[in-house]
């Protein structure tokens, strides 16, 4: 089964406390007797559903367009985590990760990503989080809101942390409506030349959850 993790993109959604919101310039349309309907967007690179490379806080690290396709591809997990506020080592080391090198954590940012406001109080990954998931060779992390960092932290620790090691981070998952589980991850950004971030289209697809139930499908 296939579940689409992508927040719509649509004027008025929720951004980022400072960055421009998304507006859609209509330049063609049809209904005015124009052969055909065309538009101009405006838009953050992190607008939505969206990914940070290295680029967005390290120096020289890779922009969105050189990411590799194998870190935005491949074995994943969904982590229900909701009932907690902050996602720190001992809660990621209880959590059945498994062998799943894309991991995205829904929380119960869930219901806030749909909505309007900003809101500050945020669940967010901690820092020790943040170094337990790069020992543990995981590539790509995910959360329900648009930051994976505690808002306004300073340094941006967890962001640094993580994108050093070259983990890329996808934030704005819309995971509201979609079971925890193993899932095969497609996670692929606009491949803007250069650019710190882009939206990008998440897309989980079932997997079985053990080696019996695999067999059994063979």
């Amino acid at each position: 089964m296939l579940y689409d993790a992508t927040l719509p993109i649509q004027e008025g959604m929720l951004t980022f406390p400072g960055d421009p919101p998304f507006h859609m310039e209509r330049l063609y349309t049809r209904n005015r007797g124009d052969p055909f309907d065309l538009a101009a967007l405006s838009m953050s690179t992190h607008l939505g559903t969206h990914i940070d490379p290295p680029a967005h806080y390290i120096e020289n690290g890779k922009s969105v367009d050189e990411l590799p396709l194998d870190s935005l591809m491949g074995r994943g997990v969904v982590l229900d985590l909701r009932g907690k506020k902050v996602l720190d080592r001992k809660t990621l080391s209880q959590a059945p990760i498994g062998r799943a090198k894309r991991v995205l954590f829904k929380t119960d940012n869930g219901p806030l990503l749909l909505k309007n406001d900003f809101c500050e109080d945020y669940v967010h990954l901690a820092s020790d989080g943040a170094e337990y998931l790069v020992k543990r060779g995981v590539l790509l992390v995910g959360i329900d809101y648009l930051s994976i960092e505690r808002y306004l932290n300073p340094g941006a620790p967890v962001h640094r942390k993580l994108l050093d090691a070259g983990v890329v981070i996808v934030e704005g998952v819309h995971l509201l409506s979609i079971p925890s589980g193993p899932y095969e991850v497609f996670c692929l950004p606009l491949p803007i030349s250069g650019a710190d971030g882009a939206p990008c289209r998440v897309v989980l697809r079932s997997r079985p959850s053990s080696p019996r139930q695999t067999r059994s499908r063979l």
